[in-house]
């Protein structure tokens, strides 16, 4: 697939460099340079939605109308069943504050303390704004399935990449090959859907 040249260029929205190096990764292939928002000095806009979509949307539009170029965010967390869903959408400041990964991640091992049933899954939302106004952004949602490990594991990755444990590779995200992770995590598979419908889109 190719994409016109205007479309080399996508501003990414987010300030978070763990994400910025995955999205940097996963887009290598298709030829596009990932630029985050903070190269263009765009401030970060309030996450006032009540959904990761409601999120993922409010980032976007910010970004692109403050750089006039097309802007994917990225809104995503982890689900927790025994945890009605939590942490959810407040997954990145679940201890307090935000981007504390591992208070985030010890503050839930310690609210799964006793509790058998651990499953969980990593959710992502990709909003896609060809312009600040565009009335039909594209939307694409990944999910990864796994369990939550009874202690950290694992130095790679970031936010809850250490207790997200995936049975069928027998380790934690953060002991995964970074191929193998951009291919089945949840961003792989939003991104891979993305891609699929950028190009009629344009």
């Amino acid at each position: 697939m190719s994409l016109p040249l205007s479309m080399q260029q996508i501003v990414l929205a987010t300030g978070n460099k763990g994400k910025v190096a995955e999205f940097s990764s996963l887009f290598e292939q298709y030829k596009i340079e990932v630029v985050p928002q903070s190269e263009f000095l765009v401030s970060d806009v309030a996450e006032t939605g009540s959904t990761f979509i409601e999120n993922a949307i409010l980032k976007a539009k910010h970004a692109s109308r403050e750089t006039n170029l097309p802007a994917i965010a990225d809104d995503s967390g982890l689900v927790v069943d025994a945890l009605d869903g939590a942490p959810g959408i407040y997954s990145a400041r679940y201890a307090g504050k935000h981007g504390d990964d591992v208070g985030n991640y010890q503050k839930l091992l310690n609210e799964l303390n006793g509790k058998k049933h651990r499953h969980a899954k990593f959710l992502c939302v990709l909003a896609f704004m060809r312009h600040g106004n565009d009335p039909t952004p594209i939307i694409c949602q990944g999910e990864w399935h796994g369990v939550i490990a009874q202690e950290p594991l694992g130095e790679g990755g970031f936010g809850y990449d250490p207790v997200f444990y995936l049975p069928e590779h027998k380790c934690t995200v953060a002991q995964l090959d970074k191929q193998i992770k951009n291919t089945q995590s949840h961003r792989g598979k939003a991104l891979t859907q993305l891609m699929q419908h950028v190009s009629s889109a344009l």
